[in-house]
């Protein structure tokens, strides 16, 4: 979410970067610590040169924090998670192009091809994306991303993320947060993610997963018009309090 033709979607996330120039999004009723979404921003790609998070300790200066690294490889014992390559869109878009899954999502028709190059290129560009394969049959699930990386504000969107209906209904879904999310509070201290207002079956697995609704956005996925979205967050404390 040619090769997530080339260039990901957020523009998804917009990744969970390039600019986009579309407006930023609206958003209201939002907490005045927690930036806007602007899916083409925030791109970096310097924590690649830096794999890991956390602190360096060897660093003269000990307390500075490393770059958040947008596409380390995470894996569990039912699921593993890679970055996003090229050559990966053939068998990507074979799970993709089941439209049922994008049935509540707000652009349903990323089933189709044309469009679903688009969420490709995105995901491609946002430096981010990962494609999410079983850790058993080595099958390809879907993809997620990591995207609006604001580590001066400690915090970053988890989003565009699909997953073939096969693993619907189980663990696969709260397994592959949970790795993102463990990731991210490596280094970060909060975790924002968009839901299209009318996606009730995500809106359900985010409040499963202890995040809190706060606000509404007009959200413009990558190449894509504006739409209404939900916002959803799960603070550091809040997280490791669950676990």
């Amino acid at each position: 979410m040619i090769g997530h033709l080339l260039g990901q979607q957020r523009g998804d996330r917009n990744s969970h970067g390039h600019r986009d120039k579309q407006a930023r999004p609206r958003v209201r009723n939002t907490n005045d610590s927690i930036p806007a979404p602007s899916h083409e921003r925030n791109r970096t790609k310097a924590a690649a040169a830096h794999p890991g998070s956390g602190y360096n300790k060897n660093s003269s200066t000990c307390c500075r924090p490393m770059p958040f690294n947008l596409q380390p490889s995470l894996e569990s014992q039912s699921i593993r998670l890679r970055p996003l390559r090229p050559e990966d869109f053939e068998s990507l878009y074979a799970v993709a192009s089941d439209r049922l899954i994008w049935e509540q999502h707000p652009n349903p028709d990323r089933y189709q091809r044309e469009v679903f190059a688009n969420y490709f290129k995105g995901a491609m560009e946002s430096g981010g994306a990962f494609l999410v394969t079983d850790a058993r049959s080595a099958a390809i699930m879907g993809s997620s991303r990591y995207y609006d990386l604001d580590e001066a504000g400690g915090s970053v969107a988890i989003g565009y993320t699909f997953i073939a209906r096969q693993y619907w209904g189980g663990p696969s879904n709260r397994q592959l947060k949970t790795l993102m999310l463990d990731h991210a509070f490596e280094a970060l201290e909060r975790v924002i993610f968009h839901v299209g207002a009318q996606n009730w079956r995500s809106r359900k697995a985010m409040e499963k997963l202890g995040a809190a609704l706060i606000g509404e956005a007009s959200v413009s996925y990558y190449g894509e018009p504006g739409r209404p979205n939900v916002i959803y967050r799960i603070d550091k404390q809040d997280w490791i309090a669950r676990r």
